[in-house]
């Protein structure tokens, strides 16, 4: 398995480690992960390590036109220090990955794809790069990512930098010092509190050093290392896609929620929208849900069965868990489209002979404080 540079420190503090996307990952620190959980959406915020990113460049003449044609989104609407949430679609209009855009400048861009699928994507990035005037490179090695997220996020990590961090708006960022180090600072994140993420050099000097100021920094409020079983948790009561769970390549983005992020009518267009138009055109048969349960003992698992009143499976979870926040189970998972209002009741079976009544409910579940 593949390590990231904070491999040895999460390893010092006690972290649980597992594999994830060919990676050896912190799932959880000594405190658990309802703790790690409520520092960030309660306290002063938790650090994450997402450096298993990966982290692609395109520049020159075509850049654009390239990636108008392989990405869902409008990337024409985009200024230089704005970043935009997309998705990659194939031919056939299913999901290879969904991925951030950022314009670092004119005609010069850094894509950031999910760790998991990083060499799938990346063969898919250089297929389609041809007949394009571009330079195409893959730094994902050479890049490493730490998330801070939580209310206490921007005050800790303004003493490391001169840079305003406040001018910084949402899916924006700047680039500049922090903590002596030149780095992309970026007004992301994947936990719907406010929050940045900050791209570096990977070498272990320089990403210890960091790791060590952020946390001598953020010690006095309460800043805490967070692992995957939160992360997990915290984008589930937010309602946000995880790809390989809620998305995949047998799913496209209409019926998955994500047609606010698929601009059919963008020119030049995207090589898979002739596919999203006619299952546009001929009516999705199932969308992508957020539901919950009040039933004691619950709780909804990925691959879980919706079923009907005679146990005939009709849907599956996709991503499920208790929410920290709310006490209580909550899901995403795919329902027939009569069956997808907010309010309407749904039957999930748990195991063979147990079966729960669910209830629709559109995300977040939780109120966000990102504005």
């Amino acid at each position: 398995m593949k390590h990231t540079p904070f491999y040895q420190k999460h390893v010092d503090l006690g972290a649980k480690m597992v594999e994830f996307g060919g990676f050896e990952m912190p799932v959880q620190y000594p405190k658990g992960i309802i703790a790690e959980h409520k520092a960030v959406r309660q306290g002063a915020g938790g650090v994450f390590d997402v450096s298993h990113m990966g982290e692609f460049f395109a520049s020159g003449p075509d850049a654009l036109k390239y990636l108008q044609t392989i990405t869902a989104n409008d990337v024409s609407t985009l200024v230089p220090g704005q970043a935009q949430y997309s998705c990659l679609p194939n031919e056939s209009g299913t999901l290879i990955d969904d991925l951030i855009v950022y314009l670092l400048s004119t005609d010069s861009y850094m894509i950031v794809v999910n760790g998991a699928t990083m060499e799938k994507d990346w063969a898919w990035f250089q297929k389609q790069a041809a007949g394009f005037d571009m330079n195409l490179t893959n730094k994902s090695d050479e890049t490493a990512l730490l998330a801070i997220q939580g209310k206490g996020a921007l005050d800790i990590l303004q003493t490391l930098t001169d840079v305003d961090l406040k001018s910084i708006e949402y899916y924006h960022f700047k680039t500049g010092k922090f903590a002596g180090v030149d780095m992309i600072i970026s007004r992301t994140g994947y936990t719907g509190e406010p929050g940045f993420e900050l791209y570096m050099p990977s070498d272990i000097p320089t990403t210890s050093m960091v790791w060590d100021r952020i946390f001598e920094a953020g010690k006095p409020a309460g800043l805490e290392p967070i692992g995957l079983g939160a992360r997990d948790t915290l984008r589930l009561e937010m309602g946000y896609c995880l790809y390989g769970n809620d998305i995949d390549d047998t799913t496209n983005p209409l019926e998955a929620g994500l047609g606010w992020i698929t601009k059919l009518n963008k020119s030049p267009e995207c090589l898979a929208f002739p596919a999203l138009r006619a299952i546009k055109e001929k009516g999705l048969t199932r969308k992508l849900v957020g539901f919950s349960t009040d039933e004691k003992g619950a709780i909804m698992r990925h691959g879980n069965k919706i079923v009907d009143g005679s146990g005939n499976q009709i849907g599956v979870v996709t991503s499920g868990n208790i929410s920290p926040m709310l006490n209580k189970a909550i899901a995403l998972g795919y329902v027939p489209t009569a069956l997808s209002k907010d309010g309407t009741e749904i039957q999930v079976e748990l195991r063979p002979g147990r079966v729960v009544k669910a209830t629709v409910q559109k995300p977040p579940f939780v109120k966000p404080e990102v504005k």
